[in-house]
């Protein structure tokens, strides 16, 4: 719980950040933590005595958050490492891309600013990295069982490790040249380096964990055939279909999916092949269009480029700036949020309606025409609807656009097609519990869920982990999978 007065004595600190005009001139993180100290302590001592910690409820994986918070606390670092390891595989990833509903459910948030949680956990870790607690979770025998892991993103690499804990023969098998999935190529190095990436995959690969980069299952090898060289397939590929924008001008060049621009220039940064032709922003007027963090990532994307402008859209309305009555807590709010991106500049728009991309000559696209819109009622079992605002038709400058919008579902071409794997009416893998149609073949993340949180598709990995061992050896009292047990009780 922390100290019992903490949370009278001090408010809620976060560590600094390197200056907007510094930062924007490299991809690297810039929060400060160094320079933190012992402020990290003093936050954690403010975690309460609150009975019933809603924390619990409000994460996903259900992290034992007071009693890690009460380590960190009392100095006990290679505790709260324990602690925090016990139910989460990657608070590395965690502790810098969650957006915490965990501390949207903290008690103290009530009346108070809530615990630092997620920044709290990063330094649980990067302290366990440095002070050697975080070791290769090496198995004290095997089962002589295998398991096929398609794809490396946070569901699948949490899956292996669970897997190969409980001394199961796991091999990932990854379609790009580096392991990660969009936690790689998806989230821009200035939030999640590469190296924080690498070095958890490096102990993967130490405890057992057998990874396979440049196999396309389903497309350079065959799907069937490696169902039948495993007892197990568990398919973790993601959502990749992007929501497109059907309106004129769609084809002119300019306009891009986010994801073709953040994952080349994770390449670039990394000095890796781009492998398409190149996308930059230096010097052009940028409208990314949607509002989640996505787009967000492109503005910071785009501001590290050097942008001449940056015009962020959203056809939906403003949130409201804190808690409603109908997002009490300690409900998740659907509140405005401002990222560090927004932070270095950028201009957002909401209620906006995209009507048209204007090309030049060359086929280039310069401008976009919007709309303003206004937002309806809804009726009663029906979802709400817009109207244009007459007269407020007009173009803005637009030589480069994202389309970041969100994802549909999986591609159903390739290892689904190739297994038959029975898809759900939105275009996801359909399943019973974690196990498709096929037998012995197993999906999770957002394959199976659609597009979701990263620490929502680390609890995907380690349930369908569960559900894998107990398919395979008919029980699930190792002591690995009892961690994830925990997580059902």
């Amino acid at each position: 719980m922390g100290k019992p007065t903490g949370f009278l004595e001090h408010g809620r600190e976060l560590p600094g950040k390197v200056s907007v005009q510094e930062r924007i001139k490299n991809n690297d993180e810039f929060v400060k933590d160094a320079e933190f100290g012992a402020k990290i302590q003093t936050q954690a001592s403010r975690c309460m005595d609150c009975g019933v910690p809603f924390c619990h409820n409000g994460c996903p994986i259900g992290n034992i958050i007071p009693e890690f918070n009460d380590a960190v606390y009392r100095d006990s670092w290679e505790e709260a490492w324990e602690i925090l390891s016990s139910t989460n595989n990657f608070p590395e990833f965690t502790g810098r891309v969650c957006p915490a509903p965990c501390e949207s459910s903290c008690v103290l948030g009530i009346n108070q600013d809530p615990i630092t949680i997620c920044n709290i956990e990063k330094n649980i870790v990067e302290t366990a990295y440095a002070k050697g607690y975080a070791k290769p979770k090496i198995p004290t025998a095997r089962t002589g069982k295998t398991v096929a892991i398609v794809g490396s993103g946070p569901a699948g690499l949490a899956a292996a490790e669970q897997l190969n804990s409980a001394g199961h023969t796991v091999t990932v098998f990854e379609r790009d040249e580096k392991v990660g999935g969009l936690l790689r190529f998806g989230i821009p190095d200035f939030k999640l380096s590469m190296k924080v990436i690498d070095r958890k995959i490096d102990l993967m690969a130490q405890a057992g964990v057998k990874f396979e980069v440049n196999v396309h299952i389903g497309v350079n090898v065959d799907a069937k055939q490696l169902r039948k060289d495993f007892d197990v397939v568990l398919l973790t590929g993601g959502s990749t279909v992007p929501r497109d924008l059907p309106i004129p001008g769609r084809e002119l060049k300019g306009v891009h999916f986010a994801m073709e621009f953040l994952a080349q220039n994770n390449r670039r940064a990394n000095n890796m092949d781009l492998k398409t032709e190149e996308i930059h922003a230096k010097d052009d007027h940028v409208v990314v269009i949607g509002g989640g963090d996505t787009g967000s990532d492109c503005v910071g994307t785009s501001n590290r480029h050097g942008a001449a402008s940056i015009t962020q859209v959203e056809i939906m309305p403003i949130p409201p700036e804190k808690r409603t009555e109908n997002m009490p807590w300690p409900s998740y709010p659907m509140i405005l949020k401002t990222s560090t991106s927004h932070e270095e500049g950028v201009d957002r728009k909401w209620s906006i309606l995209t009507k048209e991309f204007i090309g030049d000559e060359n086929g280039n696209v310069k401008e976009l025409v919007i709309a303003d819109i206004e937002w309806e009622e809804a009726k009663p079992g029906q979802r709400p609807g817009f109207k244009e605002i007459e007269g407020s038709v007009r173009s803005i400058p637009c030589t480069k656009a994202f389309l970041a919008m969100g994802f549909l579902h999986p591609e159903p071409t390739g290892v689904l097609a190739q297994l038959e794997i029975e898809l759900d009416d939105r275009g996801n893998v359909a399943t019973n519990g974690f196990q498709t149609n096929q037998a012995g073949v197993f999906a999770a993340g957002d394959m199976r869920t659609g597009q979701s949180l990263v620490v929502r598709c680390i609890n995907e990995g380690r349930e369908s982990a569960r559900a894998i061992d107990a398919y395979l050896m008919g029980n699930t009292n190792l002591e690995c999978i009892n961690n994830s047990l925990m997580l059902s009780a």
